[in-house]
Order: C-alpha cells, then sequence, then structure tokens
C-alpha cells in the first residue's frame, strides 16, 4: 500500500507541473488550474490510505470535518469574490498554506515538548524553519489582504522599525535554532518563538506601500511553497515535497520578474516605503496643466483614428469596465480601427490582473499585448487611450532621476499622438507619485467612472 500512495503522489506531482506548465498561457490556463485540482484532490484521497494516517483512527472525523469545512468555505468564496478582489483572495489563501505549514510543525514541535522521542536534528531544523517562514507568510498575508481590502489605508513604519524587525527576527532565530540542536523543547519557549513569528510577519509586511502589492503576494506565495516543502520532508510526505518546491520555485521567479518589471532590487522592494502614498514626488514643479476632453470630442478622435491602444489598470478593474472596452473595441474595428491592448507587468494588483479581467470580457488573447511587444507600436497610435493606470504610464520613470521609480520600465504611452486618459479625479495615483503624463501637451483628461466614461465613448461613436 505505502509503495502505492508513493506512487499516486509522484503521478500527481507530475500532473500537478504538468497543470502549472498550462497555466503559462491563457488559451491553456483554465485547463491547467482542472488538471492540478484533479491532482491535488487524488492525493489528498489516498492519503487516508498512509499507515501514519489510519493508526490515527480518533482524528479521522476531524480530519474530513476540516476537509468538508475549508471545501465549502473556498467554493462559496470563490464563487461570490467580484474580479476586482481576486488579489485579496490569493493573498488571504496563500497565507492559509502558509498558516498551514506553521500548523504542522507546531504539532511536530508540540510532540516533543509533551516528552515524545525528538526526531533527528535535521528533521527539527527543518520543522522549526518551516515554522519560521509559514508563519510569517500567514500573519504577512493577512496583511496584505487587509490592505488590498482598504482595510488598512495607510503605511505603517514605527521609530527604529527596521531594528525591531531585525531584534524579533534574532529572537525567533535564537530560540528555533535552540529548539532544533538542543532536542528540547520547553511549552513556554515555544509559544514565544510562534508569538514572535506571528508579529514579525506583520511589522515586516506593514511599511510596504500598496503600490508593491504584487511583489508582495508573490515573495508570500514563494515563502509558502517553501514551508510546505520543508513540512514535507519532516513529515516523509513526497507530495509535499515536490508540490512545496514547485511552487516556491515559480514564485520565486515570479518575484524575480516582478522587481525586474520595476527596475528595483527585491530588497528595495521589501524595506522601501515606496508605494504608501505619501507623495514623495507630489512637490515636484510640473510644466503645463491638466487639459479636460468631453466623451464626444474623445469619441470622434477615436472614430477616426486608423490604430487605438488601450492601457487598462487598477481603476478600470474596480469600474468594472472591461466588458464595455471590449463592446468599444467591437465598434472602433468595424469602422477599420486596428486596436490593441498594453499590458504592464505589474498593471493591477497582482500579475496578470488585467489579462484576467480582459479574458473574462472577451477579448482575444493575441490582441493583449506585454510591454515589449506594444512599446514600438505607440508612436504609430494615433490615441492610446489610459484607463485607471497610473505609475505604468509615469514619464517620469525615464527623464527624473530623483523619481522614486526613476528607471522603472513603462509602457510608451506619453508618445502616442493623442493620449486620453480616463481618471476618477485629479489626485495621484496608488504610489502618490504625481504623474507627468496628465499634463503633456498630447494628453486630454476624461473625468469620471472608467464604465460609465467609456460609455460615453460608446454612445459618441454611435451616434457618428
Amino acid at each position: 500500500m505505502e509503495m502505492l500512495i508513493e506512487i499516486v503522489y509522484f503521478l500527481s506531482a507530475v500532473v500537478f507541473i504538468f497543470g502549472l506548465k498550462q497555466m503559462s498561457s491563457p488559451v491553456t490556463a483554465r485547463q491547467g488550474i482542472v488538471w492540478a485540482g484533479i491532482a491535488m484532490v487524488i492525493a489528498s484521497l489516498f492519503t487516508f490510505g498512509d499507515p501514519a494516517v489510519l493508526h490515527n483512527t480518533g482524528n479521522l472525523g476531524w480530519i474530513v470535518l476540516a476537509i468538508v469545512m475549508g471545501s465549502a468555505i473556498a467554493y462559496v468564496t470563490a464563487k461570490r469574490v467580484a474580479m476586482t478582489d481576486m488579489p485579496q483572495m490569493i493573498a488571504i489563501y496563500n497565507g492559509m498554506g502558509g498558516g498551514a505549514a506553521a500548523a504542522i510543525a507546531a504539532v511536530e514541535l508540540v510532540k516533543v515538548a509533551g516528552g515524545a522521542p525528538a526526531p533527528a536534528t535535521t528533521v527539527l531544523v527543518l520543522a522549526v524553519l518551516g515554522a519560521v517562514i509559514g508563519a510569517v507568510s500567514f500573519s504577512g498575508s493577512a496583511i496584505a489582504f487587509a490592505k488590498l481590502q482598504g482595510l488598512i489605508n495607510k503605511t505603517i513604519r514605527l521609530p527604529m522599525h527596521m531594528m525591531i524587525n531585525l531584534m524579533m527576527f534574532a529572537v525567533a532565530l535564537a530560540i528555533g535554532g535552540m529548539m532544533a540542536f538542543t532536542g528540547e523543547i520547553d511549552p513556554n519557549m515555544l509559544l514565544i518563538f510562534f508569538v514572535v513569528t506571528l508579529v514579525f510577519g506583520v511589522m515586516f509586511t506593514l511599511p510596504i506601500g500598496g503600490a508593491d502589492m504584487p511583489v508582495v503576494i508573490s515573495l508570500f506565495n514563494a515563502l509558502t511553497g517553501l514551508a510546505v516543502a520543508f513540512e514535507g520532508f519532516v513529515l516523509q510526505n513526497a507530495a509535499m515535497i515536490i508540490a512545496g518546491t514547485v511552487v516556491g520555485s515559480s514564485g520565486t521567479l515570479l518575484t524575480q520578474l516582478m522587481a525586474k518589471a520595476m527596475n528595483r532590487p527585491i530588497s528595495n522592494v521589501l524595506f522601501s516605503s515606496f508605494g504608501s502614498s505619501t507623495g514623495e514626488a507630489a512637490d515636484e514643479e510640473i510644466a503645463g496643466s491638466m487639459k479636460e476632453i468631453q466623451g464626444y470630442d474623445a469619441a470622434i478622435m477615436m472614430a477616426y483614428a486608423s490604430k487605438v491602444i488601450i492601457v487598462p489598470g487598477y481603476g478600470m478593474a474596480v469600474a468594472q469596465a472591461q466588458h464595455k472596452l471590449k463592446e468599444l473595441e467591437a465598434l472602433l474595428e468595424e469602422r477599420g480601427v486596428t486596436v490593441k491592448y498594453a499590458i504592464h507587468p505589474v498593471a493591477g494588483r497582482m500579475p496578470g490582473h488585467m489579462n484576467v479581467l480582459l479574458a473574462e470580457a472577451g477579448v482575444d488573447y493575441d490582441k493583449i499585448l506585454d510591454l515589449d511587444e506594444i512599446n514600438p507600436e505607440f508612436p504609430t497610435a494615433e490615441v492610446a487611450l489610459v484607463i485607471g493606470a497610473n505609475d505604468v504610464v509615469n514619464p517620469v520613470a525615464r527623464s527624473n532621476p530623483d523619481s522614486p521609480i526613476y528607471g522603472m520600465p513603462i509602457l510608451d504611452a506619453d508618445k502616442a499622438q493623442n493620449t486620453i486618459v480616463i481618471k476618477r479625479g485629479r489626485g495621484a495615483g496608488f504610489s502618490g507619485i504625481e504623474n507627468h503624463l496628465f499634463y503633456a501637451d498630447n494628453t486630454r483628461m476624461l473625468y469620471g467612472d472608467g464604465q460609465k466614461a467609456v460609455a460615453e465613448l460608446i454612445a459618441g461613436i454611435k451616434q457618428l
């Protein structure tokens, strides 16, 4: 039976990796999710055949109850969550994975604290590392969720915040190292260990600004995978080891790619306050002024263009304007206008956020282009329509070395012949940095809710 379980674990891991590979393309992503889900269900079911599980017959009922409750809650919340809230759901679910890994470590350490024979030092070290990483991912992801959900609307940085964090991390490592290398675990010290690691996760995430949340979510995803892999070694569970390693490595790669897209080292993302809505560059003198345009005039400009490039951002997601954009696209194409979409790697609140929303609206995948593909086309576009995007089109990233976003690759919307920006108000973006694009000579501002503004464009084109 044990051999059969190991074979099933291996095959499930293969299918899981295959599903993850399919998720790299919008065309096969849905199928990849289904395959990965099936693999996880099969691996979970065969876990009940493990002798270690069968011998704990008194806990089988609790295990089944937990699975049923967790599945029901996940199904209901996933069905009800709005697409705009998907980043929050990803953050909190990822945190739950880290919390589960930390809980596994806690159970193993509590056994030793209760008088059970201590396992090998290597096992204890991995259990402690999994506990630290999992607990930090859990509490940190909870803060990321709160920031994305608007429950925490500002960054919080205490006096000597970095020093406090270093001290807590050192305390957690010292207690963990003492438990792992001595094999002697005091219940009170174990409690302090977990409290410190959980608080450290909170303190670690609080100073990070909202504009950096996509990178932070990716990082916590990598940490959760790493914690699960460590606890897989502790439990000698091949499925956990493989799945955790795959998730950890893919999350690490994604974190690096996201940081590269912002042209910032990961250390700068984690230990600076960019994205804190403090308006670091708001006081800089800007030439020109914002020039407003009415919906009908913007519609005329787009209707008689040969190429229009649409740049979506989180404001589009909030306004739920993706379906209206698809309708606008259809009207423009009926008039012979070429329409394409420009997606920045960090647009929205998580990687691929804009792609998912546009795919939901039925936009063809071949019209959705990334930064490197679309930037050469902006100079030949008569109109660039920016809806809800801010920092990813801010030209100071190219021109002002003193700007916090200097050097970050941006979408060249300012190089289009005309730029129309749909924006709810006149304030700065999520990072608090004033956008010079809004003051450019070729830019016109169409104020209002994103969905209503696009509806105005649609109505204007239909009148022509």
